[in-house]
């Protein structure tokens, strides 16, 4: 009699132990599956945000998007979506330049249907991003937050700046108001997790930015 008891606990916790499993095995989700709901989000952002998508090649013609019709050219090889709300005043950064650039942002967690940082309110808006940006031959060479005047440093204890962020060095100008009507440079990106900040990275989610960019003194 106490060997079938022990036989029958036996089983039960296996049987336990194989419900565990596969409730964890069902709980857990591959690269693939994420990278799937971080596409699926980012299409119902492009319908419910009313968006209209340009190709590249198309954009490559004028490199202009409308603000007006809403739309956002799409780069394919990055996965990334930019408006340019304002090319700017001033000029691009030459090859081999370097440049102190400001910045103020929105960070829209678009998975998570939130916004999660910005520094255009609070303490912060006091405090412009800061980042050191060297062009190189129609790319970004290089690019990195100031540690002690950065909330995305702040944030994400990196001073990478996002691949996501420098896209928009290829067509805007970078400068400074000196006459009331100089409008500084702004964008609006959509930055998938591979191509985002290192919280974006790891976790899989992608997100909306609205961004300024002002030469620094």
């Amino acid at each position: 009699m106490k060997i079938n008891n022990n036989k029958t606990l036996r089983l039960a916790l296996v049987a336990i132990i194989a419900a565990f499993f596969v409730q964890s095995c069902s709980k857990y989700e591959t690269y693939a599956e994420k990278k799937e709901k971080e596409r699926n989000a980012i299409n119902r952002f492009i319908i419910n945000n009313n968006i209209r998508v340009k190709s590249e090649s198309e954009f490559l013609k004028d490199t202009t998007t409308s603000v007006t019709d809403n739309e956002y050219v799409l780069f394919s090889s990055t996965g990334i979506y930019m408006q340019i709300v304002r090319r700017g005043c001033g000029e691009r950064l030459k090859k081999n330049e370097t440049a102190t650039v400001l910045c103020r942002f929105k960070e829209f967690n678009i998975l998570g249907d939130s916004l999660q940082l910005s520094n255009l309110g609070g303490v912060y808006q006091y405090i412009p991003e800061e980042m050191s940006v060297t062009m190189g031959s129609g790319v970004v060479k290089s690019a990195v937050f100031t540690a002690n005047r950065s909330l995305m440093y702040s944030k994400y204890n990196t001073t990478a700046v996002p691949n996501g962020w420098l896209m928009p060095f290829r067509f805007i100008n970078v400068g400074r108001q000196s006459k009331p009507d100089d409008e500084i440079a702004k964008v609006k990106l959509i930055v998938p997790a591979s191509q985002g900040q290192s919280n974006a990275s790891t976790n899989v989610y992608p997100c909306h930015y609205e961004i300024t960019f002002e030469k620094g003194i």
